[in-house]
Order: structure tokens, then C-alpha cells, then sequence
């Protein structure tokens, strides 16, 4: 599944993230990398999501969140 189609309050796992170089590289500069953890905070219009990634909050256009790819987690 994609982020892009997440529950607000479930929890993820970073599977693979297919994005530009650039694009790629800042994410994984802020701590997006495979295996990591996401927690569904907040869905907004337009396909907006806020997360929350290894304590910090973050908003991810859908432009993004369609080309990462995360495992749901199991009960937390």
C-alpha cells in the first residue's frame, strides 16, 4: 500500500520510497528511510497528510505520499 492511502492514527513501516534524487535524498536526510516508522497524524484537503516521523510532525503533499510505499504495522 501507499502512504497516500493511510488511516489517520494507524501506524506504518517505510517500505520504499520512489521519488526524484533530490526529493529522495532530503527525505532521508529528515529520517525517511526504509523500516522507518509513521504514524498517521492528520489528513487534510487536496490529499495532504500530516505525519509523524521519529518525533517530529511533518506534512507530505500527495505528490510524495503517492510514491512511498509502507507496510501497515500490527497492533501497537
Amino acid at each position: 500500500m501507499y502512504l497516500s492511502e493511510a488511516r489517520v492514527g494507524q501506524n506504518y513501516t517505510v517500505k520504499k520510497i520512489m521519488l526524484p534524487f533530490e526529493t529522495q535524498r532530503r527525505l532521508e536526510a529528515l529520517g525517511m528511510t526504509d523500516r522507518a516508522p509513521v504514524t498517521v497524524l492528520n489528513r487534510k484537503g487536496k490529499g495532504i497528510l500530516i505525519i509523524k516521523l521519529r518525533g517530529t510532525r511533518f506534512a507530505l503533499g500527495y505528490n510524495i505520499t503517492k510514491n512511498i510505499e509502507v507496510d501497515a504495522d500490527e497492533a501497537v
